[in-house]
């Protein structure tokens, strides 16, 4: 699935990755569930694969419902 809701509209993978990372990204993937819950609001996260630079893959994560997000960078 390519579009999803995220704290009441509609986003896409680029726009997810941005919503993560703070600033424009290169490239998204797919957004997909990543079967956990939100630490801060018990809310579905999702998960979101991007490039935020053409030497660097980061995966995300955002909560659906607030405003937690994160990220897999050491």
């Amino acid at each position: 699935m390519s579009n999803r809701v995220v704290q009441g509209r509609m986003v896409t993978p680029e726009t997810l990755a941005e919503l993560v990372e703070g600033e424009s990204v290169l490239e998204a993937e797919d957004i997909a569930d990543a079967d956990r819950e939100c630490p801060d609001c018990g809310g579905d996260v999702i998960t979101v694969g991007y490039m935020p630079s053409v030497t660097e893959f980061v995966t995300g994560y955002k909560c659906q419902e607030c405003d937690w997000s994160d990220d897999d960078r050491e």
